[in-house]
């Protein structure tokens, strides 16, 4: 899908086709689409295909005149039951006549200069809205790693309740989630770092100081993720300590009731063998191998407990 935007006196409005200062947003395009993209910006193929690629690292080409930007953002799913955090490559592609957004998915980042959210964005303003597109992917970062802390509070209360392997696999997705966080904002600081050599963001001052805040934002998340890290590693590491002992609390339990049970079925097994013994005439035999079957028991009973073996 392709979408022609142009800020017009101070208004954000769409364009039926690419116009010069226009900024062109393409989701999911097929190759019909980036050639003709290509075509009209005169903006190689090879700097919009990488965006398309999941597997692509973070990074920054030049070439001809032509600047890629190669960012991962965040991204949120729904598989059915929980949510599940990932991150998805965006490609920002520029030349002085036009910037071109690549991505894989619709993305609130973008969306919210769509949606004329964003204070003081202009098209033609390409250094000033590359970095307030990096500012809201750091923005979001930080607000999906609290909905992360959220969801990890709310599974550890179910946790002292259920102690169920479903809340276990539940933090193993939040954890795996973090990890993608992490490695993407990570491999995000080298590109902003490399941006403070840019030519286009070293010609304003404002521009420089949004790259700035950009890099703190950044840094930020990456700090908050190696906590949340951290905390959710011991998390999981302390319940499956817990689960596993009170596995081992009910195997015991087990046992030893196992143990004070054989007492009277090994009594009722040699009396019930099919051999001659003192008894078998007496009326009284029954009651007295019961009763001494149940006096074994609980003295068994007796004994194990006085050990704490309960």
């Amino acid at each position: 899908m392709i979408n022609f935007y142009k800020s017009v006196n101070d208004e954000l409005v769409a364009c039926p086709s690419f116009e010069e200062g226009a900024w062109v947003h393409m989701t999911n395009p097929t190759e019909d689409e980036v050639s003709l993209v290509c075509k009209a910006t005169s903006i190689e193929a090879d700097f919009v295909r990488p965006a398309l690629d999941e597997e692509e690292r973070p990074r920054i080409e030049t070439d001809n005149g032509q600047t890629l930007i190669l960012v991962d953002i965040p991204t949120l799913e729904n598989d059915g039951a929980t949510n599940v955090f990932s991150t998805i490559p965006l490609g920002i592609a520029f030349t002085k006549e036009a910037i071109v957004t690549v991505c894989l998915k619709e993305t609130p980042i973008l969306n919210d200069f769509i949606n004329k959210r964003v204070k003081s964005f202009y098209t033609y303003f390409k250094s000033r809205f590359i970095l307030q597109i990096l500012f809201k992917s750091a923005t979001l970062y930080l607000s999906y790693l609290r909905s992360i802390e959220k969801i990890s509070n709310k599974i550890e209360n179910d946790l002292q309740k259920s102690m169920k392997n479903k809340e276990l696999a539940q933090l193993l997705k939040l954890e795996k989630s973090l990890v993608y966080f992490s490695t993407s904002l990570k491999s995000n600081e080298s590109v902003l770092e490399k941006m403070l050599k840019l030519e286009a963001i070293k010609k304003f001052e404002e521009d420089q100081d949004l790259l700035e805040d950009v890099i703190i934002e950044n840094k930020q998340a990456i700090e908050m993720t190696n906590i949340y890290s951290s905390i959710l590693s011991g998390t999981m590491d302390a319940f499956a300590s817990i689960i596993s002992n009170n596995l081992n609390i009910v195997m015991k339990s087990l046992t030893i009731i196992t143990i004070a049970l054989s007492v009277p079925t090994a009594i009722s097994g040699f009396f019930g063998m099919n051999v001659p013994n003192f008894w078998e005439n007496s009326h009284l035999a029954f009651p007295i191998i019961v009763g001494g079957s149940v006096l074994l028991s609980a003295i068994t009973s007796f004994l194990l407990l006085r050990r704490r073996l309960f």
